[in-house]
């Protein structure tokens, strides 16, 4: 996290490869009229955008999910149209932060084919949960800031809403409680925990309900 882990602060200048040679990241931010604090907070709105449209719902401890984009999905061709069109939204976010669009061309065959597969029934919803263009986008975005400008913190795009509410509690006048390690790795978590706890519960009750089904079933065969 960008402030509870108190990490070091931006350098102008960091080698970069092995012939020795030094990347003024400080320069390229101001090539792009932008700032380390400007990038960091548009690629967090990218991450927002990103997790509404392919992971607001996840499997717990994992990035794997389904957003609005699946929703729109099993609308017949006018959702997978206004999901390419919601989609274009990351595309302009990356060009705002200086990323070539010969970069983003990945993300936008991705986001095409997700609308030609999701034409199709049923097939087309159940595939869009793994085609996720807007993540696409992201894993570009952040490779080019890692790249060009030396941004490496993730935390802000991993779980963006809830790190944009951890930095305000951290803000608070309780902020020394929530700058806590350990009490920010949780609250970062709260979704996992709650989400393990829901599929816990869901197996519990679909394993009773078909112990008795069995069980009935041998009372009245006779087979129990």
């Amino acid at each position: 996290m960008d402030k509870f882990k108190k990490l070091p602060r931006f350098k102008a200048k960091k080698s970069s490869d092995t012939n020795g040679s030094v990347v003024d990241y400080q320069a390229k931010l101001a090539e792009q009229g932008l700032t380390r604090e400007q990038v960091i907070a548009t690629e967090r709105k990218l991450a927002k955008f990103a997790n509404t449209m392919d992971s607001l719902v996840r499997v717990p401890f994992t990035k794997q999910g389904m957003g609005a984009d699946t929703v729109l999905s099993t609308i017949p061709l006018a959702g997978d149209v206004a999901g390419l069109i919601l989609t274009s939204y990351a595309f302009i976010l990356g060009r705002q932060l200086g990323v070539p669009a010969d970069k983003m061309t990945p993300a936008v065959r991705l986001a095409l084919i997700d609308m030609v597969v999701g034409i199709v029934p049923g097939i087309g919803t159940l595939l869009d949960i793994f085609i996720r263009p807007s993540r696409k986008t992201l894993g570009i975005v952040h490779e080019h800031l890692h790249q060009e400008y030396g941004i490496t913190e993730t935390m802000h795009m991993d779980r963006p809403f809830l790190h944009q509410s951890l930095e305000d509690k951290q803000q608070s006048r309780f902020g020394a409680f929530w700058r806590n390690p350990i009490v920010a790795w949780l609250y970062l978590h709260i979704p996992d925990m709650l989400g393990l706890i829901v599929i816990v519960f869901v197996g519990w009750g679909i394993w009773t309900a078909i112990s008795w089904l069995v069980g009935l079933f041998g009372q009245s065969t006779g087979f129990g």
